[in-house]
């Protein structure tokens, strides 16, 4: 079976003027349908542009992107969004929820880019708030919700459309330790159910709950555990490439 991720090769540079700073440096790495993977590294390593480029948020400068068997490194915007909404599901620390809005309409929110009538957006926003524990607060506003409730609201809006990929940059960055800890039982229950999901931190604690952890420092990805813990060598990034 195909790799769910395929990165190869993969080159990114941002360009600020005549000066170009290169965030990813020749990053190859597979990721199989179901594994539960953490990225780590510090800051400015290329751990959030690596998850961005897996989003499709982003594009790299080089390399080639495979999500699914599919190429999508080159592909139009229109394109991408619609693979952003139908296979990836974001989560991001600052919880990115309307504030007006109930958290039955924040979740309902990706089906209404997909054109889903209202009726099925309010059953399968329900049923994505109850997944998450938070049946009882679909009418409250996000101001009316503790930090950690909110972000399961982001959570339950990442999942509402079964994406086969759930993304998590930092999303235990704005909460207390005992939150945070409910929120990766959360993020293992969904992986237990078959979901694929990589989360990206700099704590170690957070990352040991994943099943496979890959770390990054300079652009580069410098340590893979392996889909079962087992610690794998990775080669050096190649030299050369833009500046």
């Amino acid at each position: 079976m195909a790799p769910l991720v395929k990165l190869e090769a993969i080159s990114k540079v941002y360009w600020m003027g005549e000066v170009g700073v290169q965030a990813l440096r020749g990053v190859s790495l597979e990721l199989s349908r179901g594994e539960m993977v953490a990225i780590m590294g510090a800051s400015g390593s290329g751990k959030s542009t690596a998850l961005n480029v897996i989003g499709t948020l982003d594009r790299p400068t080089g390399g080639r992107y495979l999500l699914d068997g599919e190429p999508v490194e080159r592909l139009d915007e229109v394109d991408l969004a619609r693979i952003r909404n139908r296979n990836i599901g974001f989560v991001f620390q600052s919880f990115n929820l309307l504030p007006r809005d109930s958290a039955l309409a924040n979740v309902a929110l990706p089906m209404v880019y997909a054109g889903v009538r209202p009726a099925e957006r309010r059953a399968r926003a329900a049923r994505a708030l109850a997944r998450v524990g938070l049946e009882d607060r679909a009418h409250h506003r996000p101001s009316q919700l503790s930090g950690g409730q909110q972000q399961r609201v982001a959570v339950a809006r990442a999942i509402v459309n079964e994406p086969s990929l759930l993304l998590a940059d930092e999303p235990t960055g704005a909460l207390d330790s005992a939150t945070s800890r409910q929120l990766m039982e959360l993020f293992c229950a969904l992986h237990a159910q078959g979901m694929t999901v990589i989360v990206v931190t700099h704590d170690r604690s957070i990352a040991d709950y994943a099943t496979r952890v890959v770390t990054f420092r300079d652009g580069a990805l410098v340590e893979d555990t392996g889909p079962r813990g087992r610690r794998a060598e990775v080669p050096a990034a190649p030299p050369g490439g833009p500046p």
